[in-house]
């Protein structure tokens, strides 16, 4: 069974690996179009930060709930709010990718010991965001190919990572709020 098992994650991981690479790329491409200032006529989409902030929250809720939710051995709840979880990060990224191409970027405007905490944590969250798209995607493949033994060993190192990303990007929100125009 494990055989099987094993044969059906590889036939994924070609496409683990082409989007564990290509989405940081295309994020980090898009980060530099702005729209407007490439002529084209959108309005910007300043109303998308608190929205993408709060799913973030979400997220950080879906996880720690389908956390419980296994532990109680709730294994068809588990797998519906680890599907929303990564439906909700997708809809996360489409919202920031909006945002930064309709919107110019808001600089920082604390100082003293908040602006190293706010550099801080951006920096971690960003760095984070990157390692964590092939973690969940190989622990999502794992448990849709039913490697359930290897699913729960990586998912303990997925599970904090995706929760910190998840929650600091929450927290970047709340500190540079303040200074949207």
């Amino acid at each position: 069974m494990e055989t099987i098992n094993r044969t059906a994650e590889k036939k994924y991981n070609k496409w683990i690996v082409l989007l564990s690479i290509a989405i940081p790329l295309i994020v980090a491409a898009l980060f530099g179009v702005n729209l407007r200032d490439m002529g084209f006529d959108v309005e910007p989409l300043t109303f998308l930060p608190p929205i993408y902030a709060t799913i973030n929250g979400l997220t950080a809720v879906l996880l720690i709930s389908a956390f419980v939710a296994i532990r109680k051995k709730n294994i068809a709840l588990h797998k519906t709010l680890m599907t929303t979880a990564i439906g909700c990060s997708v809809l996360f990224l489409l919202m920031y990718i909006a945002y930064h191409m309709t919107s110019d970027s808001t600089p920082y405007g604390g100082d003293g010991i908040m602006r190293y905490i706010y550099f801080s944590i951006l920096i971690s969250h960003i760095l984070l965001s990157i390692i964590i798209i092939p973690f969940v995607l190989i622990t999502y493949v794992r448990a849709i190919t039913n490697n359930i033994e290897r699913h729960k060993k990586i998912a303990r190192i997925t599970f904090p990572i995706w929760l910190y990303v998840a929650v600091s990007g929450v927290i970047i929100y709340i500190l540079i709020s303040p200074y949207y125009v």
